[in-house]
């Protein structure tokens, strides 16, 4: 559990940093005067990489099923270091043209491609590897390395904003951080080679050995067999990432370029509500153990469709930190519903043989067409003048899977393996026994 949360930690590390120093790094590649079409141009490329995140579901998702959640994971770590390398090295406008956004484009479309099977690998590989009544505890870690990653990031923001001038972090100082991620995907890559594979995939790699046809295996063709569980992944993704992006990447410029909260200030709240955050995801997560998972998501469904237009009026207008904070945490908390739960809920849909590449394709085509746009939308209905419908379009994305949610069975008890698969029936035939022998004692 250790191994795989630091490695996500990383990955999403990688991913989140190109968001945090956006504001110190846009003119670097995007001149010009207005300081909103500069962050569109950067929130573009941002979103682009969510285009790459299918195509990285599709291919690592079946590297997985077919070859190991460990060697999916050990790859995307690889893909993910040389991207961020690639970022930290990439020349500005003034040095090169638009030649360097074009790198720029490059390394977010390759970030892309490494986080879409990323996800879909550590969530298989978090859930398997626990036990089968902590499932929602142990997949509620990805939330955890995910937030940590973004955490680590906006740590480094804050120290580079405490030790750096703003002309230093605009003209080299916005390097560090791509150069810091590439040295730690490195090392993950080390931790990586060393997991364990889970018990689920290596007793269905045995089962192909043992004579059984395994040749559709992670393919396009096994996922169709499960087509509705795949368009369930992707409406309840819908919902969940579009507020996930909104509360998160897109947090900080809101603070600042609506509400007017100087850059620190914006900062030092997303941080301090991110860390809160990540340590109720396990609470949430345990909660989903013993009452289910369909309560937890339409708790976050309802709240999320109707509170988001009140939240982000209100943060519209927060004047002091702790006004912002208190907001941003409650927004947050509302989200945990989703966040924390998710993971196990989409894998506890699909049987190994096609779990990686079920979670992973579904989800990496809702990212992009609804998560990695979180942020452009925002800040194009902010440059047309009309921001607060923003706001509708969050809550209305929320009320489409709020009705999935309340339409889809509970998966808390579903079972991942042959040998759970075994032990349900032989609990089943025992209770069958059971109540067969006061009949018979009757006879």
């Amino acid at each position: 559990m250790i191994g795989g949360s630091l490695g996500n930690l990383v990955e999403w590390y990688d991913w989140f940093v190109y968001a945090s120093f956006a504001i110190y790094f846009a003119d670097s590649f995007f001149p010009g005067d207005n300081p909103t079409t500069q962050l569109m141009n950067t929130a573009g490329i941002f979103a682009v990489g969510f285009l790459m995140r299918p195509v990285g579901g599709w291919i690592l998702g079946r590297a997985a099923d077919r070859h190991g959640r460990k060697s999916a994971l050990t790859l995307t770590v690889t893909m993910m270091s040389v991207a961020a390398l690639l970022i930290a090295v990439a020349p500005t406008y003034g040095q090169a043209g638009y030649f360097g956004a074009l790198v720029l484009l490059l390394a977010r479309l390759l970030q892309g491609m490494s986080i879409g099977g990323e996800y879909a690998a550590s969530a298989t590989y978090l859930t398997e590897a626990s036990a089968r009544n902590r499932r929602g505890l142990g997949s509620s870690f990805q939330y955890v390395s995910m937030t940590c990653g973004q955490l680590l990031g906006l740590g480094i923001l804050i120290t580079m904003q405490h030790t750096l001038t703003t002309d230093q972090l605009e003209s080299w100082g916005w390097r560090i951080p791509f150069v810091l991620g590439a040295l730690f995907a490195v090392v993950v890559f080390w931790l990586r080679r060393r997991l364990q594979e889970t018990d689920a995939f290596r007793e269905e790699a045995a089962a192909g050995e043992d004579g059984h046809d395994d040749s559709t295996r992670g393919t396009l063709r096994a996922l169709w067999q499960y087509r509705r569980q795949a368009g369930l992944v992707m409406a309840l993704t819908l919902g969940g990432t579009v507020a996930y992006y909104t509360y998160t990447t897109y947090l900080t410029k809101y603070l600042v370029g609506s509400a007017g909260m100087e850059k620190t200030t914006a900062t030092l709240v997303s941080f301090t509500a991110l860390t809160v955050f990540a340590v109720l995801q396990p609470f949430a997560g345990m909660l989903s153990d013993r009452i289910g998972r369909r309560p937890l998501l339409i708790t976050f469904a309802v709240g999320c469709t109707v509170g988001t237009y009140p939240i982000m009026t209100a943060l519209g207008s927060a004047s002091s930190y702790w006004s912002a904070l208190g907001l941003s945490l409650l927004a947050l908390v509302i989200i945990t519903g989703y966040t924390s739960i998710n993971a196990a809920v989409k894998a506890e849909l699909f049987p190994t043989r096609v779990r990686a590449l079920g979670v992973a394709l579904p989800y990496a085509v809702a990212n992009a067409l609804f998560g990695g746009t979180a942020e452009y939308v925002a800040l194009w209905f902010k440059n047309s003048g009309h921001e607060t419908m923003f706001f509708w379009y969050v809550s209305g994305c929320a009320l489409i899977s709020l009705v999935t949610y309340v339409l889809m069975p509970d998966t808390r008890d579903a079972a991942l393996s042959r040998a759970e698969a075994d032990a349900d029936a032989d609990r089943a035939a025992d209770r069958r026994d059971s109540a067969a022998a006061p009949a018979e004692a009757v006879r």
